[in-house]
């Protein structure tokens, strides 16, 4: 049986690049169906795209989460092929990467962006990757080579399964954590990234975008690792409490006095603090768990790629 694949491209303001990735993908993959999702260009991204070959659809909300979710909501296929309309992505590994979610029936391919071009990246993009890139490992347990690589292979379960929440460039670190948490086969491959063509200009801004991530991995940590998160929270205040209250018991025991009453007063709310934390955590665990099977029940309605379908 043949698989359908789609090929999602969001766009904003992409009028120097659009056509040549279209024409890109379209020579790459000859048989998929090429979809460009405008976020409100003021250029002519739409008229190009259109000219091009490509399906041109409209995401009104400003975000590239926004647009993702659209996409993922929109589009039917077997497999998403997903990369910006900038043309820094290779095309030419697009077979590649789709061949290797069939083969091995995997649920999600990610090109992990190789270059050698110093103008490919802005300034201070590689070491903020690397950064986040191990936190996520760190938090998470394991991770990717390069979390924020937009070039993307999805097996239709990843993409119906996946409750898109983000609404902006954090997308691609949301895209690793709910791989990860469903424990999905994934897998990596080395695909080139080449420098933005001349006229087109990144829409990425390091600090803000940076931060924005970096909050986007400890909002997924605590939601999807409440007991660590509030129980880390706990800990902390239960421990302080502890030297705190030692002293206190020191004099207590020599002269059956309490003389910092305020102190011991102050150890009792941290430690009441501490415990609140402990079973809020506790509580949200198994809430989290409850969110997970239904993610995981989501994506057991859908065939494996490249497998029978088992609804036939």
């Amino acid at each position: 049986m043949t698989s359908s694949i789609a090929v999602l491209l969001p766009c904003y303001n992409e009028e120097a690049a659009i056509a040549q990735t279209v024409a890109g993908f379209r020579a790459a993959l000859p048989d998929a169906t090429i979809y460009v999702y405008d976020n409100n260009s003021r250029d002519r991204t739409v008229e190009v795209a259109r000219a091009a070959g490509a399906i041109v659809r409209t995401e009104r909300i400003q975000g590239k989460g926004n647009v993702v979710r659209r996409m993922f909501a929109d589009v039917d296929a077997d497999i998403y092929v997903m990369a910006d309309g900038d043309a820094t992505y290779d095309s030419a590994s697009a077979p590649a990467l789709v061949a290797r979610v069939l083969d091995e029936q995997l649920d999600m391919v990610v090109g992990a962006r190789v270059t050698q071009a110093d103008a490919a990246y802005r300034r201070g993009h590689k070491m903020g990757n690397a950064l986040l890139t191990g936190m996520l490992a760190r938090l998470f347990g394991r991770s990717f080579t390069d979390i924020l690589s937009g070039y993307r292979v999805f097996s239709r379960r990843f993409v119906k399964s996946f409750p898109v929440l983000s609404s902006g460039f954090e997308i691609e670190t949301e895209i690793s954590v709910h791989a990860l948490e469903l424990k999905m086969p994934v897998a990596e491959i080395e695909t080139s990234y080449f420098a933005r063509p001349e006229g087109s200009e990144s829409k990425l801004s390091t600090y803000s975008d940076g931060f924005r991530i970096l909050r986007t991995i400890f909002q997924l940590y605590r939601i999807e690792r409440p007991v660590l998160f509030f129980g880390s929270i706990g800990a902390a205040l239960a421990g302080i409490a502890v030297i705190l209250a030692v002293p206190l018991i020191i004099t207590y025991m020599h002269t059956r006095l309490v003389p910092r009453f305020p102190t011991a007063v102050l150890v009792t709310g941290l430690m009441i603090l501490a415990s609140l934390n402990l079973f809020a955590g506790l509580i949200l665990d198994t809430v989290v768990r409850g969110r997970r099977e239904v993610r995981r029940l989501a994506y057991l309605a859908h065939r494996a790629p490249g497998g029978e379908d088992r609804r036939a």
